[in-house]
C-alpha cells in the first residue's frame, strides 16, 4: 500500500471513530458522546487525561470535540482506533508531564474553562476543582491550601490568567510551607500577598 493510501485509511478509520461519538444534528461529540468515549477507554470524565485529550487536541469548547480537532489529537497520538487511543493515553500523560509541555498545559486548562464568548475569568469554586486535578498531585499541600485560603477570602470572586500562572510559578519557585524566599516587593499579584500573609498568620 502507498504511503498515500495509507493515510488516507488512517483518516478514514479516525473519522469513523468520531462519527460513533459524534451528535449527527451538531456534527460534533459532545458531552454526552464524550461519556460514552471516557466509558469505552475505561476513565471517568473528570480524569485528568481527559482535559489532557483536549488539550492534544486543541479543542475550544468544553464538552465539544470538533471532527478537525479529533484528527488533528489522534493523528498525533497516532491511534485510529479505540484499542490504540486506550493504549496511547498513559503516553499522553508522559508527554503532558514534561516541563515545557505541562505549563502549556497549565495554561491551556484555564482557557479551556473560559466557556463564555469574551470572558476573561474563572470563578473560585471551579479554580479549585482545577486546581487540585492539574496540580494537586505534583503540589498537594500548596494548592490544599491555596484552596482553603480562596474559599476564605471574599476579596476575590474570580481569578485570570494572570494569577493562575504566577501560582504555577509561586509553587516552582517559594519554598512552602515556609515561604521564607516569597517577597511582596517582586512582581506577584495581589492574591498571592493576601494568600502569603494569610499563611504566615495561621503559623503564629
Amino acid at each position: 500500500m502507498s504511503i498515500g493510501k495509507a493515510i488516507s485509511k488512517t483518516v478514514e478509520q479516525i473519522d469513523r471513530l468520531f462519527d460513533s461519538y459524534a451528535n449527527p444534528s451538531l456534527g460534533l461529540i459532545d458531552p454526552e458522546g464524550i461519556e460514552t468515549l471516557c466509558s469505552d477507554v475505561g476513565v471517568n470524565h473528570t480524569d485528568i487525561r481527559i482535559l489532557m485529550l483536549a488539550w492534544k487536541m486543541n479543542a475550544e469548547k468544553q464538552g465539544y470535540f470538533s471532527k478537525d480537532e479529533w484528527r488533528t489529537g489522534l493523528k498525533a497520538l497516532k491511534a485510529d482506533s479505540l484499542n490504540k487511543l486506550k493504549k496511547a493515553l498513559p503516553a499522553l500523560e508522559t508527554q503532558v508531564m514534561m516541563p515545557p509541555n505541562f505549563q502549556d498545559f497549565y495554561a491551556y486548562a484555564f482557557r479551556y474553562c473560559l466557556t463564555e464568548e469574551k470572558q476573561k475569568c474563572v470563578d473560585i469554586e471551579t479554580i479549585c476543582e482545577l486546581l487540585n486535578l492539574v496540580l494537586g498531585s505534583q503540589f498537594h499541600a500548596q494548592v490544599n491550601s491555596m484552596s482553603e485560603y480562596l474559599k476564605f477570602q471574599s476579596e476575590y470572586r474570580m481569578l485570570n490568567m494572570d494569577q493562575w500562572m504566577n501560582f504555577y510559578r509561586f509553587c516552582h519557585e517559594i519554598s512552602f510551607p515556609d515561604l521564607q524566599n516569597y517577597d511582596s516587593n517582586q512582581a506577584w499579584p495581589l492574591i498571592l500577598d493576601g494568600f502569603v500573609e494569610w499563611m504566615r498568620e495561621k503559623q503564629c
